[in-house]
């Protein structure tokens, strides 16, 4: 049963939710993931992008089942696994996206599908345009993979964080760029592009003859009233040229099962991805397949859920750096759990931001040049937490990055 708490960063009650607000610290040190296992016992962690609530329960129950009839064998999956079947009919319910499930793969992360894509439709310095600040890992496959970066700058407005699509056709044209790697949601700044944004990224894409690899693993945790439009939905022209990757990883805290979808627009590409050897990239696994199954088919009720948690933590961040750190800059985030923080006029020019809010506020949190160039002054917080937990984070943060509590107390009367 849900209780108020009292949230004083937003005036009001907040609802406590079960299984989101009941999270017990020891439980969470004592799970092995990245994320809490390896900070120390005194660190919170807000960093990587894995949330601290359990598993969804359809999701806990199939995975059972699996295991339970002894289901780990070789699958059936001559035709390709169900999934595909799955990830059609979810994009033309939640979005009015006819995908063919012809046209999906599968691979086991994110990462690894863009390294696939680049390796079969792009050659070493080869221009790909992309978004800054980024998701290191991509930034760090572009460098490894010796492909130039052009970056199109993610411009900090009254209005919250735009891509600046004038920079985006500038780059293109000047460096002629192959592809354009769009992440929307945008991480780390929760941003979710318009219709009319994206319909402009479609034309520049057109008329340069661009292969788009649009990254939506966020596009299930827009908050209202923003809402996720996928990229290939916009017209046959687009869809043609371009490749979705997304996952139900992040909308449902199941990054370790390893199991990702590529949509293939480009009949090209798709053939030049089915003549691979058929295991060199590897295969997803069984319980992979169960797991994101469960949560795309039976777990929209407690993604709901989720997505009111989330709201309440994203106003409670927003609300509390208003409150105590007015000079911290930001922006509430419109998707994803994550919030950017802009720490320009805090006068801490030349501090490594990560360590100091670590070894001084003791929260680890991430950001910096890993995330692009100009990111250096920047902070990524993760608030996909408990409300007390946020709390504490927060706590960290503002005493880390800013005054005393005696000099942003409010005065007494």
């Amino acid at each position: 049963m849900s209780t108020p708490s009292a949230d004083p960063a937003r005036g009001s009650a907040r609802v406590r939710r079960p299984g989101f607000d009941d999270l017990d610290r020891r439980w969470l040190r004592a799970r092995t993931g990245v994320k809490w296992h390896g900070v120390e016992a005194d660190v919170l962690p807000a960093w990587v992008a894995d949330m601290d609530y359990p598993v969804p329960p359809v999701v806990a129950e199939a995975l059972r089942e699996a295991v339970d009839r002894a289901d780990l064998g070789y699958p059936d999956w001559s035709e390709g696994s169900p999934l595909r079947r799955t990830f059609a009919h979810r994009m033309a319910t939640r979005y009015g996206w006819e995908a063919a499930a012809s046209r999906v793969r599968e691979q086991t992360d994110l990462i690894q599908c863009l390294q696939l894509l680049l390796h079969l439709a792009t050659s070493p310095a080869d221009a790909i345009a992309v978004q800054i600040p980024n998701y290191p890992p991509f930034l760090a496959t572009l460098d490894t993979m010796r492909r130039r970066t052009v970056p199109v700058p993610t411009v900090d407005t009254d209005e919250g964080w735009r891509m600046d699509i004038g920079a985006l056709a500038d780059g293109v044209a000047r460096h002629a760029c192959k592809v354009l790697l769009l992440v929307n949601p945008h991480n780390p700044t929760g941003r979710v592009l318009t219709r009319e944004e994206l319909e402009e990224i479609a034309g520049i894409a057109r008329r340069h003859d661009l292969l788009v690899i649009s990254d939506e693993i966020h596009s299930e945790l827009a908050h209202a009233p923003h809402r996720h439009i996928p990229f290939a939905s916009l017209s046959a022209d687009t869809a043609a040229r371009t490749v979705t990757i997304t996952s139900a990883t992040k909308a449902f805290n199941l990054a370790g099962l390893r199991c990702t979808v590529t949509h293939y627009g480009p009949d090209r590409l798709l053939a030049l991805r089915d003549a691979q050897p058929p295991d060199l990239y590897g295969t997803v696994s069984v319980l992979g397949v169960v797991g994101t199954q469960a949560a795309w088919q039976h777990g929209d009720a407690w993604q709901t859920d989720l997505l009111t948690v989330l709201d309440g933590n994203r106003h409670q961040v927003h609300k509390t750096l208003q409150t105590r750190l007015p000079a911290l800059r930001h922006h509430l985030p419109e998707a994803t759990y994550m919030t950017w923080l802009d720490t320009t006029r805090l006068g801490l020019e030349g501090v490594d931001l990560v360590s100091h809010v670590r070894d001084t506020g003791r929260v680890l949190l991430d950001g910096g040049e890993r995330f692009g160039p100009g990111a250096a002054p920047y902070l990524r917080l993760n608030f996909a937490t408990s409300q007390d937990i946020l709390s504490d984070i927060l706590d960290g943060v503002v005493k880390a990055l800013g005054p005393t509590p005696d000099q942003w107390a409010p005065a007494a009367s």
